[in-house]
C-alpha cells in the first residue's frame, strides 16, 4: 500500500504525516516513510539543489528533470522494495507535485509530465494521496522558517499551486481525497484516517 501527501506549503503535511504513521504503526503495519524529492543520497542532493541554492538559475524544464531523477532513484532504492516487502509506504509528496509546480503553475505541459513521471516511476502510483488544501494566504501565514527556493515564487504561483491541485483531484477522485486543512490538527487526522480505512479494509 502506497500513500502520498500533497498541498501547497503551510498545509501542515510534515505534521500529518507523523500522525498518520503513528496510527498506521499503531495498527501493526510496518511503515517506511520517505520524502521526494530526497529519500536517498542522490534525492537529498538534488533536494539541496533545488530548493537551497539560490544563487543557481535553474530553468523550469531542467527543474522537472532533477526532481523526475530525484523520484527515479527513491522508487528503485526505496519504495519498490518497501512494498515489495509488503510494507506501506508514505511519501510527503510524490508525482503530483511535480506535474503542479512544474506543470499548472510552471508552464510545461500537464499531460506530458504525467507521461514522463510514468515512465521514470516505473508505473508505481499512491494508491491513494492525501492532498490537504487551505487559501494561500492562510497557509503562508503558518511557515515559520526562511523560505526554501520553491517556496518564493510569490503569491500568484500559489494560487496557481491551489488552482492546480484542485484540477488534477478533480480529475482523479479515485487516487487523489481533498482534505480541508485549514482546521485543526485533529480534525485534519481523523479524514485522512478515514480516508484510508477505506483502502486499508
Amino acid at each position: 500500500m502506497f500513500f502520498s501527501f500533497d498541498g501547497i506549503d503551510g498545509g501542515g503535511k510534515s505534521t500529518q504525516i507523523a500522525l498518520f504513521c503513528d496510527w498506521l504503526r499503531e495498527g501493526g503495519h510496518t511503515v517506511v516513510a520517505c520524502r521526494d524529492p530526497g529519500g536517498t543520497p542522490l534525492g537529498e542532493a538534488v533536494r539541496n539543489l533545488l530548493l537551497d541554492r539560490q544563487d543557481l538559475a535553474i530553468s523550469r524544464m531542467s527543474e522537472m528533470l532533477l526532481y523526475m531523477a530525484a523520484r527515479a532513484q527513491l522508487v528503485e532504492h526505496v519504495i519498490q522494495p518497501a512494498l515489495a516487502a509488503g510494507s506501506i509506504v508514505v511519501s510527503d509528496r510524490f508525482l503530483l507535485a511535480n506535474v503542479v509546480y512544474q506543470g499548472h503553475a510552471g508552464g510545461l505541459d500537464v499531460q506530458q509530465l504525467w507521461e514522463i513521471g510514468q515512465f521514470i516511476t516505473l508505473g508505481i502510483e499512491p494508491d491513494l494521496t492525501f492532498l490537504l488544501d487551505m487559501p494561500p494566504a492562510a497557509a503562508q501565514l503558518r511557515i515559520q522558517r526562511q523560505l526554501d527556493r520553491m517556496e518564493q515564487h510569490g503569491d500568484d504561483f500559489r494560487q496557481r499551486l491551489r488552482t492546480g491541485f484542485l484540477a488534477e483531484a478533480a480529475r482523479r477522485p479515485d487516487r487523489i481525497v481533498v482534505i480541508d486543512a485549514n482546521r485543526t490538527v485533529e480534525q485534519v487526522q481523523g479524514d485522512i484516517r478515514t480516508a484510508a480505512q477505506k483502502i486499508l479494509g
